[in-house]
């Protein structure tokens, strides 16, 4: 949780057009994969039927996804959607702690980032209510009460996406600059780091949790 006015971009141009590249972001977001293939081979490693401790903490951590995914959606669906749930929370989570240790910073900070989630969030939700319902019965859903109901139902999906991403952003963005304005006003050794640990670790971890959470009922609507 640092500069955040400061942003290093790589600017490529293919045919006329700017890509524009937040650097930072794609650092910080490649730390977060490693980290998590990091402990996923620790978790994994030496597997056996008398577990050892790193075993233990990865099935029972493992283990509280599959039951909220089996609540929301069903034991038909466990295998193919836990994995996924137990995925997103694990990298918004690390993500957002990531701020916690100096000279590094959330990739959740960045708009694109949430935005990417809940897009991917999005269609996958309405890729599963069409593998359960069929094209048919997913598409009359639209219509539904009545067949000029459709635009506000379009709207109301896509809006979703934008809840989702924007809640995220916007409280670990708001985390960022309470910090930083508290710093420069008391430039105290107990409270801003007091805040950093709030916001990076408890208020990161909730905000996981809840868009977590959010994707998951989203597919469950989708689904039944």
């Amino acid at each position: 949780m640092g500069d955040l006015g400061r942003i290093n971009q790589l600017i490529v141009t293919i045919g006329g057009q700017n890509l524009t590249f937040n650097l930072q972001v794609i650092l910080m977001t490649w730390i977060v994969i490693g980290v998590l293939l990091f402990f996923g081979v620790m978790m994994t490693r030496r597997r056996g039927m008398l577990p050892h401790s790193m075993q233990v903490l990865g099935e029972l951590f493992v283990g509280q996804f599959y039951q909220l995914t089996e609540d929301a959606l069903g034991k038909e669906y466990v295998e193919k959607y836990a994995p996924l749930i137990c995925s997103v929370f694990m990298f918004v989570v690390f993500s957002n702690w990531l701020g916690v240790f100096p000279h590094l910073e959330e990739p959740t900070k960045d708009l694109n980032t949430p935005l990417s989630l809940g897009i991917m969030g999005f269609f996958i939700a309405h890729y599963a209510g069409i593998r359960s319902k069929g094209f048919k019965a997913y598409a009359k859903e639209y219509f539904q009460p009545v067949f000029f109901m459709m635009p506000l139902n379009v709207i109301g999906e896509l809006a979703k996406i934008i809840s989702i991403s924007f809640r995220l952003f916007g409280n670990i963005m708001g985390g960022s600059i309470i910090i930083l304005v508290v710093s420069y006003l008391c430039y105290s050794l107990v409270l801003p780091p007091f805040l950093i640990a709030f916001f990076g670790i408890f208020v990161g971890t909730v905000q996981a949790f809840v868009f977590t959470m959010l994707t998951l009922v989203y597919i469950s609507i989708q689904v039944k």
